[in-house]
């Protein structure tokens, strides 16, 4: 069911170019393990102090971190067990089965995914496979996936009200319209992406998944308890401790040009693992395509853009240099 991922890089495997040596790029044995902010959101339905309390506490992590954990986030445990189940059916497929027969019947090249095709050394190769899907494709996703369409339906209608939530919350104070999000982030123009990370026996060298942002406003993030994933925090990395009852949410390019950034895109990344799989689904919070990013916040730091202009842009930086730039392209 894995992909040929020593077939693919045999080259690059066997003469075990590196290329570069940087503190940015290394992989360790260790890392310090580090639990992030967790923020009870029941807290939002109580008393006013209660509620300007826990606004107060999302908004410093966001800006210290751009990355925390919520728990009674209002998605049900049933609904996260059952996705989490339909998508480890889903990629325990053969790879043959993954890879050509757009077992989903997704518009998008299949939807599937897996390494780095572009990789001229080992530190971008990413071991893992990912099913990357706009929400208007699940109603056409049937067969022998009835199960997979139903689980993904009822959990896009949940995580959508979290990351709406989220993002309100985090602009009220940005001199954004009150209307912006209802009226460009609509519940199909958001995306949904599994990702799984086979175990690997070049854990040392190779990446799960290269250091990258995001591109949407939020991400609505499930993991398991494996952990690997890691953020780049004062100069150095991370590893985050995962936590069995919370999700996470971090925030993307999107929001920190528009909140001329107050709140930053945090850079991450996923450590292999030798002998585990690992699975995590993210649910980014998108605009549609002409949706306008501009901070209403001056002097801007960024130039007007669009979520379409962002993305091809994103597009061509992965073509020619094998990696995504996000936002820096788009500085004044």
């Amino acid at each position: 069911m894995d992909p040929p991922f020593e077939e693919k890089y045999k080259s690059l495997l066997t003469n075990g170019t590196l290329l570069s040596k940087d503190k940015d790029d290394v992989i360790m044995s260790y890392y310090e393990e580090h639990e992030l902010p967790i923020i009870d959101l029941h807290r939002l339905t109580l008393s006013f102090s209660e509620r300007e309390q826990c606004i107060k506490e999302i908004r410093r992590a966001a800006r210290e971190w751009g990355f925390f954990q919520v728990v009674n986030h209002g998605i049900p445990q049933e609904i996260l067990e059952r996705i989490q189940l339909e998508q480890r059916k889903l990629f325990h497929h053969p790879f043959s089965k993954k890879a050509e027969e757009n077992i989903l019947n997704l518009s998008e090249n299949n939807g599937y995914r897996w390494g780095n095709h572009t990789a001229t050394c080992l530190r971008q190769i990413s071991w893992s496979e990912a099913f990357h899907m706009p929400l208007t494709d699940i109603s056409k996703i049937g067969g022998d996936n009835k199960s997979l369409r139903e689980s993904i339906e009822a959990y896009a209608a949940t995580a959508e009200k979290l990351a709406k939530e989220m993002t309100e919350i985090l602009a009220e104070n940005l001199d954004v319209s009150s209307t912006y999000f209802q009226e460009n982030c609509l519940p199909e123009t958001n995306y949904l992406r599994m990702n799984r990370y086979p175990p690997c026996p070049f854990y040392s060298e190779v990446f799960g998944i290269l250091p990258h942002t995001d591109s949407c406003f939020v991400n609505v993030l499930i993991q398991d308890q494996i952990g690997g994933l890691q953020l780049w925090v004062n100069g150095e990395w991370i590893s985050v401790k995962p936590h069995p009852e919370a999700l996470l949410i971090n925030l993307g390019d999107l929001f920190q040009a528009l909140s001329n950034d107050v709140y930053k895109s945090i850079r991450h990344r996923v450590l292999a693992s030798k002998q585990v799989e690992r699975l995590s689904l993210a649910y980014l919070y998108c605009p549609r395509n002409d949706a306008v990013i501009e901070s209403g916040m001056k002097p801007s730091i960024y130039r007007k853009f669009t979520f379409e202009e962002l993305m091809k842009q994103n597009s061509r930086d992965i073509e020619e240099t094998g990696c995504k730039l996000g936002i820096s392209r788009f500085l004044m």
